[in-house]
């Protein structure tokens, strides 16, 4: 307990309050001139040569890339300290897809114009996650849903085929990892939101929901709970699951996969790109998540791009998200980045298929993955899921103490409204 409410209280000081609302919109909003487009850290390198396409076509207003760290909730953390001190250093945000709701409560952000984006082409799961009360706050750049990562290579010479089910993937991963002397499967399992998305792809893969759509109820029952966390505490003590996963975060875990130390890892499309050319290039594949009794379900993930309120070149910056969420860059945010776009016709792409073969298993991915609860308190629910599963993980505290430490404190939290 004492471990949460620091943490907690830590995350109360960063958001404070509720700011005032300001009444700015991007409807008769002029500014124009240099922008700056703040977004996490791009691993794959693909970034600065879109970003040099708008430049030299647009001489006076140059977009400038700040990077914040990988990690969501540090990105998260330097965008709100930003914010709340009414800065005017950032014009374009890339929010986590469960920032919307937070970030448009607060006032940090401005509504956007629904008719000035093609949404109708769009993934409608994706559109979804940048309405907040009827209106758009932003717009999709970006979609993710997890995918299974394995060694193809491995699983023709041992005759097997890619696991839908946990019982399965514990066959096959324990197999794989005594024969082969490499770790048999992980995902990100470090005390952060990435330890949330695991846990809840779990939850909802074993039939189960953590939180109602609203946020307002504890909906996550003790069978679900339990067989999710007996999934992943199994997995670490049969040792099938490296106890280094619990150090992983995407970055480790796409590293651990295409170096060749696992056998499977459940990561984002974008390990996708920089794997082909790894010493496993041609030697994995990708596949759905496996569930309890068939595919399982992914957290709906992704960016969102959205204006600042406090940002004193809003024209500039709405032209800009128009240019970078159109249908030719978004190509090249797949054909690049290796990240997911949100125009759905380009998952159906016969060209692109050829060249992405994991596209029509990514857009099924999507279109059945579960969005996480939209709440302005988004942050806090997260901060409680994954500090009280990282107990679980280390067997520092029993599955079923930690599923009711879980539902307590999650009702404590809904209730107190964070």
């Amino acid at each position: 307990m004492p471990r949460f409410a620091a943490a907690l209280i830590a995350i109360m000081v960063v958001t404070g309050c509720a700011a005032e609302q300001p009444e700015s919109s991007t409807e008769g909003t002029g500014g124009t001139g240099p922008i700056t487009l703040v977004i996490g850290r791009d691993t794959t390198a693909y970034l600065r040569p879109q970003l040099d396409r708008w430049n030299q076509s647009h001489p006076a207003e140059q977009v400038t890339l700040l990077e914040l760290p990988e990690a969501a909730d540090e990105q998260r953390a330097q965008m709100v300290a930003n914010l709340q001190a009414h800065s005017d250093r950032y014009d374009v945000l890339g929010l986590d897809v469960v920032w919307t709701a937070e970030f448009a409560e607060q006032g940090w952000i401005v509504p956007l114009d629904r008719s000035l984006f093609p949404l109708a082409r769009f993934l409608r799961p994706v559109v979804d996650t940048a309405v907040y009360r009827d209106r758009l706050w932003a717009v999709p750049y970006t979609s993710n849903a997890g995918l299974l990562y394995y060694r193809s290579d491995l699983l023709k010479k041992e005759h097997l085929k890619p696991p839908r089910t946990w019982a399965e993937l514990r066959n096959e991963a324990r197999l794989l990892a005594k024969k082969y002397s490499i770790g048999g499967y992980a995902g990100q399992f470090l005390t952060y939101e990435g330890l949330t998305v695991n846990f809840a792809e779990a939850v909802q893969s074993a039939g189960g929901q953590i939180l109602s759509p609203d946020a307002r109820r504890v909906t996550i029952d003790d069978t679900t709970a339990t067989r999710a966390l007996d999934f992943l505490v199994g997995g670490l003590t049969e040792g099938w699951i490296p106890q280094e996963s619990l150090s992983y975060k995407e970055e480790e875990s796409r590293l651990a996969f295409q170096e060749g130390r696992l056998a499977f890892a459940r990561n984002w499309p974008h390990a996708y790109g920089p794997a082909t050319q790894s010493a496993i290039g041609g030697k994995f594949a990708v596949t759905r998540l496996p569930g309890l009794d068939g595919p399982g379900s992914s957290s709906l993930g992704g960016y969102n791009l959205a204006i600042s309120a406090y940002s004193k070149r809003q024209k500039t910056a709405l032209d800009f998200i128009r240019y970078f969420t159109g249908l030719a860059n978004e190509r090249l945010v797949l054909t690049q980045g290796s990240f997911p776009p949100v125009w759905a016709e380009l998952y159906d792409d016969p060209a692109l298929i050829k060249r992405f073969p994991y596209l029509p298993a990514l857009k099924e991915a999507i279109l059945t993955a579960r969005p996480r609860p939209v709440t302005p308190i988004y942050n806090q629910v997260s901060l409680v899921i994954s500090s009280t599963v990282a107990g679980a993980l280390s067997l520092a505290t029993p599955v079923d103490e930690t599923v009711a430490d879980l539902k307590q404190q999650l009702s404590e939290v809904i209730q107190t409204g964070g």
